[in-house]
């Protein structure tokens, strides 16, 4: 038994964002048929590096799923896909804003079409508003969100974070949003719209930013891996080349970071008798820190830090992160067959004692489940569907 069985999703999405959140439902046992253009399908499967002739891209945000070919620019494609969402409980998709509406299917459309349905429409900057039409991906959402100035070295340029931390994060709030909507339609009947953004996704990361900008007008900007509120707390170079980030700022820990490094007389220098005072001399207790860590190696440091209770990590190469015996034992790292072949991917990371998630089946090929669908969803005979295929449909 999982979680979602017996819930039919539509995943008309592409890229990350969409198919993430999509894929999600999928993890917890939602139907989730994905619909694409038929022939060499989304636009993202042609993006490398691939194996056995798909994009990995594409691979690590659309497992659980069925491919469902559909030509929508079609009369016969609109046709097919207005029967579906007829018979769908969530349709996800993330096109530009005005898009669904063009094709006659905008929320008043499926809304009545198929009142307990529960859409979600995930986008750059949402369904309305000033900038509502303005292209948008992850980057772009960064940019414009006060991440990137956020992020980088104090002395350097404003950073993408190193994945697309906004598409995954939105994804994530869309799939949210959708089991909140079906759990009011539990009581109302009724499905509902969910409009989530890439920007407000982004906003919502930047910390105590907002309030401190509007508040105090200090703004916050880079300052590299230090943490912000306490210190030290940062990344340190090692004396093997390595490098390890420690937790050790306020008054709890600043002591036990003394220990591991054998310096008590630490603890009796006025600069750092407090945590608003290493803040103060921030530079000063960092320096000593970086001096301690330089002669050291990156094992021992770690293993005197830990001892002593202080939390910290060497920085992993990801060579280092796919053996990682945690994410082994935890299912964060599977292993799904896919043609003569095993592909390492993400794992599931929500762990139900009762309902778990699983991961099912691979990335499915294009238009792989046309004739499956087509019957289950619709009732659709095998000459009925080779119409559809002649009429260029499907």
């Amino acid at each position: 038994m999982t979680s979602l069985a017996g819930l039919r999703v539509l995943d008309l999405s592409r890229f990350i964002a969409g198919p993430y959140c999509a894929m999600m439902l999928g993890d917890m046992g939602a139907e989730v048929v994905k619909i694409e253009p038929p022939g060499e399908g989304e636009y993202a499967r042609r993006a490398t590096p691939a194996v056995n002739g798909q994009s990995l891209y594409t691979f690590i945000v659309n497992r659980n799923k069925k491919s469902l070919a559909i030509d929508l620019r079609s009369d016969g494609g609109l046709k097919v896909l207005r029967g579906l969402i007829a018979q769908a409980d969530v349709l996800v998709e993330n096109f530009r804003p005005g898009t669904m509406e063009k094709m006659g299917l905008g929320w008043k459309e499926v809304h009545a079409l198929n009142p307990r349905l529960v859409m979600a429409r995930i986008s750059g900057f949402g369904q309305d508003g000033p900038l509502a039409q303005k292209q948008c991906f992850d980057g772009v959402a960064q940019a414009m969100s006060g991440l990137m100035d956020m992020t980088g070295a104090e002395d350097g340029p404003p950073t993408m974070i190193g994945s697309f931390m906004c598409d995954y994060t939105t994804g994530m709030y869309a799939a949210l949003g959708i089991l909140a909507a079906l759990n009011a339609r539990h009581a109302s009947g009724q499905g509902q719209l969910v409009d989530v953004s890439l920007l407000e996704s982004a906003a919502s990361m930047l910390m105590t930013a907002i309030p401190q900008q509007k508040l105090f007008g200090t703004t916050m900007t880079r300052v590299g891996s230090r943490d912000r509120f306490v210190a030290p707390s940062n990344t340190f170079a090692t004396g093997d080349g390595r490098y390890v980030l420690m937790v050790g700022g306020d008054d709890n820990m600043f002591p036990r970071v003394v220990r591991a490094m054998k310096q008590p007389a630490l603890l009796d220098d006025p600069r750092f008798v407090s945590m608003a005072s290493r803040l103060e001399h921030r530079g000063a207790v960092e320096g000593i820190v970086a001096g301690w860590m330089l002669a050291h190696d990156a094992d021992e440091i770690v293993a005197r830090l830990e001892a002593e209770g202080v939390p910290c990590a060497k920085i992993a190469t990801i060579d280092e992160v796919v053996d990682n015996p945690q994410l082994r034992h935890r299912g964060a790292i599977a292993d799904i067959p896919f043609g003569d072949t095993s592909v390492p991917v993400q794992g599931v990371t929500i762990h139900l004692s009762a309902t778990p998630l699983a991961i099912e089946r691979a990335m499915p090929g294009v238009g792989e489940h046309n004739a499956e669908v087509l019957r289950q969803w619709l009732g659709l005979q095998t000459a009925q569907i080779a119409a559809l295929q002649a009429e260029g449909a499907i």
